[in-house]
């Protein structure tokens, strides 16, 4: 049940509803994307959070089609940005041009909007701009607004980036720093499709080729969603397990024995508080009004596995984050 102070606020109908709606996006995607339920769900789930996605995944696995169908699934603005190393900030934020009115010809200087300016950016291959570049991206991120010359620009709203990474190539490229990785909601793996499924993709886009997806829900909607989801119940012993969960990640505070072993650096606050959004957004998309411990066990990878560092010995040894977390999850207890 939702908190009695939001009674008024939320009636059954409205409830049911959007719920409604949440299906019917992702069936909009679906139309689009062949397979990747899980990337779609993890997707749609950062989004009704309201955070940011860090994507992850070899070329050519659909991750700006991805993007575009839900753009296009939500009636949002879409704009992608191909990060390269002369990318400069003004690339991203704006600059201000010196205009000249014909009829007095005075010269004014006006601020030209970016292409941060939208409300979905597909931020491609973000490791290969240089830092500066990518300090100005994930400050827009954070602050919803960009400032330029002592004046501040408010970003639309929603505002939902996605940023790519090539896991495998690295030359050439700049890792953004663990404080800028923080920023992200979720990392999302996207992975190889079976074959069934790349049959399927190769048939369809080697013949009349895919459909775009079509507006489930307004923007009005989605706003709508993600006020709601600040909105879903968790319950003090969830919240003191997702709490536990983050702070077990830390070496120096763990009683698990594979983070004492193979964590470097443990996640930070911001983690508890984006595992507790990612799992209300989660109930919210299956249809509960309640965070359960499932919930947050889901969440637990996506939202971890890019804040928490592994030591030189775990790397050097092959050992995976997901397998570290997975010890993680099968130790610390909900009371």
């Amino acid at each position: 049940m939702v908190a009695e102070r939001d009674a008024v606020a939320w009636s059954e109908q409205e409830i049911a509803g959007l719920v409604e709606k949440i299906g019917a996006l992702k069936s909009s995607m679906a139309r689009v994307i062949i397979g990747q339920e899980e990337v779609v769900d993890l997707l749609v789930t950062c989004l009704l959070a309201g955070g940011h996605a860090l994507v992850e995944g070899v070329p050519g696995l659909g991750k700006t089609l991805l993007v575009k169908s839900l753009a296009q699934a939500t009636d949002m603005e879409f704009r992608r940005v191909q990060f390269t190393p002369d990318l400069m900030p003004s690339d991203i934020v704006g600059t201000e041009i010196l205009e000249e009115d014909a009829a007095t010809r005075q010269r004014v200087f006006r601020f030209q909007q970016g292409p941060v300016f939208t409300q979905v950016l597909l931020a491609d291959e973000i490791n290969r701009a240089p830092p500066k570049t990518q300090s100005a991206l994930l400050e827009a991120m954070q602050e919803r607004a960009v400032t330029f010359a002592g004046t501040t620009h408010k970003l639309p709203r929603p505002f939902f980036v996605l940023a790519t990474q090539n896991p495998i190539e690295q030359a050439g490229t700049y890792p953004l720093p663990e404080a800028q990785l923080d920023r992200f909601l979720l990392r999302i793996d996207v992975v190889y499709p079976t074959e069934d499924e790349e049959v399927l993709m190769v048939s369809r886009t080697t013949h009349a080729g895919l459909d775009d997806a079509e507006p489930a829900m307004t923007v009005e909607t989605l706003l709508r969603l993600q006020q709601l989801v600040r909105d879903i119940e968790i319950g003090e012993h969830l919240l003191r397990y997702a709490t536990r969960l983050v702070r077990a990640t830390r070496p120096d505070l763990t009683t698990v024995a594979a983070v004492k072993q193979h964590i470097g650096w443990g996640a930070g606050p911001r983690a508890g508080q984006a595992l507790v959004l990612a799992s209300k957004a989660r109930a919210l998309m299956q249809g509960r009004l309640a965070v359960t411990r499932d919930d947050i066990q889901a969440m637990l990878l996506p939202v971890l596995a890019h804040r928490v560092l592994r030591n030189f010995e775990a790397e050097a040894d092959g050992i995976a984050i997901a397998d570290i977390l997975q010890s993680l999850r099968n130790e610390i207890r909900v009371d």
